[in-house]
């Protein structure tokens, strides 16, 4: 199928969520009464209105919500999962991997570093270290320049969260546009771009579910920044493949 003409209207998002703490934790539950997920699309909204149409999708949906016609309905996807990477159907997987070789954007957020469909992208361990010990986090711009980091604060303070730090399994970015530092001493590559196919990717650690980190103002800028510059202006189609090209000139 070739590729589609420019985006016209809204870029289609839709925010995934594995939607497993929501349900299993009470604690996570007064925290996110909308889920994880609602509150990521909320941000969206807030910060672009109506240069987004945003959709939600959970793991227990049909499908995952991410059906060939939901996903023919999404320039951009958000994938935040944590307690069942194992649960998402591979036919999911390769379903969403294909769309974005073709130019879906994709946002991997926290935890989503070890999903299968990173992974799969990545073709990487995607391994870290962690630790829950409620430390400050300082999230610091090291591309000032990116349209992600567009009117973000450097440092974004987040008070308490989760650790994470190096060495993290993934390729060499290849645009690196935040690295956070903790309270314990440990440094993480925190705000990682990719390009795969013709798809764009962006992986963002912030964002534990045991911490309001989703409400933060500083935390939904860099996610609303970060689904305009992963939408492919030019759409979304099939994946490159071989073809057989005679002589032209």
């Amino acid at each position: 199928m070739p590729i589609k003409g420019p985006i016209k209207g809204p870029i289609k998002v839709t925010v995934w969520g594995e939607n497993r703490h929501e349900q299993r934790e009470e604690e996570v539950r007064r925290r996110y009464p909308d889920g994880m997920h609602g509150a990521i699309a909320a941000g969206l909204t807030e910060h672009l209105g109506s240069r987004v149409r945003v959709r939600t999708a959970v793991l227990d949906d049909p499908e995952h919500g991410l059906s060939d016609k939901e996903l023919a309905e999404t320039d951009v996807l958000t994938w935040w999962g944590h307690m069942a990477h194992q649960d998402v159907a591979d036919e999911v997987v390769e379903r969403v991997r294909s769309r974005v070789l073709g130019g879906m954007g994709l946002l991997v957020l926290h935890s989503g570093h070890y999903s299968k469909l990173f992974r799969s992208l990545m073709g990487t361990t995607c391994s870290l270290n962690w630790r829950d010990a409620g430390e400050r986090e300082l999230v610091w711009t090291v591309a000032p320049g990116h349209p992600i980091a567009e009117g973000v604060p450097h440092p974004i303070v987040i008070g308490e969260h989760e650790t994470y730090g190096e060495p993290f399994g993934v390729p060499e970015p290849d645009e690196l546009v935040f690295i956070s530092s903790f309270g314990g001493g440990e440094a993480f590559r925190s705000g990682c771009c990719y390009r795969r196919g013709l798809g764009r990717i962006f992986y963002f650690s912030p964002g534990d579910q045991n911490y309001p980190v989703y409400h933060h103002p500083d935390v939904r800028r860099v996610l609303a920044n970060a689904v305009l510059w992963a939408a492919s202006p030019v759409g979304v189609g099939e994946p490159l493949d071989n073809a057989h090209t005679p002589v032209r000139w």
